[in-house]
């Protein structure tokens, strides 16, 4: 069994099994929700979701996934602590399980959750009772306990601002259409300009392409051009065979096709930075039982390529549940207010990230949602749906650590 002893080549299937499994989840709950309002807004119809996110988390999973190592031990304690190396694995998988678990039961109930949180929650669980109190990052706990409230909050601020922006500046004026014509080109200079930023701001895939993780200025640099280029030019296919009779849904119809690369770039920055998630247990499992060097059969890249395909087949099978949570049931959907939804999400994740603060994809698209359906009244948010998902957000790390204890003394009492 290529070296491996008969344990060890347990343990290494069994992760296989807890990666595919998880990435299987993600992609059904937390990749799902990141398209739920191009399909809410029918900017997209649920199948062409379905192959988009499939095709560009993956390609984002590939080119601007993190080094897999460093979603490991997710900073919640300081796994050095734990001597025995089997202990760390099964502990690892245990985790892993029981975040898998609750992701499960909350797709189910159709509840959009942070499936970073998941894993925080079965990490948090099986490291108390493996080395108590003293070896938890406290401090990182409490950063995340943040993000709960700083997610949607955000989220919910910068798409409320956006829609505002929107219907202050083309629907209040006298020729709708014309005046979104106009600034087409600004709109999608900045979406480029965003996405740009995002991409190319201290990743790997800058170090991909420039030899070097960017710094902020020289990433900001390279990202006006093509926010430039794009915006002039693009804005040529983007009004190709739009009507012109001024009317709103000719602004719908544009501003459909403004969400369409947005709704592509949240696809690309959840596969570059989820997959981890998924693909964690699995070099848990070697750095614990095997070693740090992977074996030829599980490079990086194919660990990367394995995530990705679970994330598409989670979307593909069970990902319907939370886009229709999303998309359709907190509050009713037209393409400016997705536009706006994206939009907004992925300017909040980009400063977040920027500043260092933790946020979650999913509250904070979830917020994005909420927040341009409080620029239309309290009135326009089915208010019921939403403390069901505000529920599920605060039992989430409680539910995973719990379970992750059961399932590791489990195991150990099995072997």
């Amino acid at each position: 069994m290529l070296g491996y002893t008969t344990f060890q080549f347990t343990l290494l299937a069994l992760a296989l099994a807890a990666g595919l499994y998880m990435a299987w989840n993600i992609g059904a709950n937390d990749l799902a929700n990141s398209m739920s309002s191009a399909v809410g807004a029918k900017a997209i119809t649920h199948k062409q979701a379905v192959v988009i996110a499939s095709v560009i988390a993956i390609s984002g999973a590939l080119l601007a996934g993190e080094h897999v190592t460093s979603t490991v031990q997710v900073g919640i304690f300081d796994t050095t602590a734990i001597e025995d190396p089997y202990t760390l694995a099964i502990g690892g998988l245990a985790a892993v399980t029981a975040a898998g678990l609750w992701i499960t039961v909350a797709t189910w109930k159709s509840l959009p959750i942070s499936t970073s949180h998941s894993i925080v929650g079965g990490m948090l669980g099986f490291g108390l009772l493996a080395g108590g109190v003293g070896i938890i990052s406290w401090g990182t706990l409490g950063r995340i306990i943040l993000s709960w409230v700083t997610s949607p909050i955000f989220g919910a601020l910068g798409a409320f601002l956006i829609f505002k922006l929107i219907v202050r500046v083309i629907f209040d004026s006298k020729t709708p259409f014309k005046t979104a014509k106009k600034f087409v080109p600004y709109f999608l200079g900045v979406t480029i300009f965003i996405i740009s930023l995002s991409l190319l701001y201290n990743t790997s895939l800058s170090l991909r392409i420039f030899g070097e993780k960017l710094s902020l200025l020289k990433a900001l640099f390279y990202s006006i051009f093509p926010a430039v280029g794009i915006g002039y030019f693009g804005k040529y296919p983007v009004l190709s065979g739009v009507e012109s009779s001024d009317g709103i849904e000719d602004v719908e119809d544009v501003f459909r096709r403004l969400q369409i690369l947005t709704s592509c770039y949240v696809a690309f920055s959840f596969g570059a930075n989820n997959v981890g998630n998924a693909i964690g247990p699995v070099v848990l499992v070697l750095q614990s039982t095997i070693g740090n060097g992977l074996p030829y059969f599980l490079s990086n890249e194919i660990l990367l390529l394995f995530g990705g395909v679970g994330l598409a087949v989670g979307i593909s099978t069970w990902g319907y549940k939370v886009i229709q949570t999303v998309g359709f049931n907190l509050t009713a959907l037209t393409n400016t207010r997705g536009f706006s939804v994206d939009f907004g999400a992925a300017t909040v994740m980009l400063v977040a990230a920027m500043m260092g603060m933790p946020i979650s994809t999913s509250h904070t698209v979830v917020g994005s949602v909420l927040g341009v359906g409080l620029a239309r009244g309290v009135e326009a948010i089915d208010l019921s749906v939403i403390r069901r998902i505000i529920i599920s957000w605060l039992i989430t790390v409680p539910i995973a650590a719990l379970t992750s204890v059961g399932i590791y003394l489990g195991v150990m009492w099995i072997i």
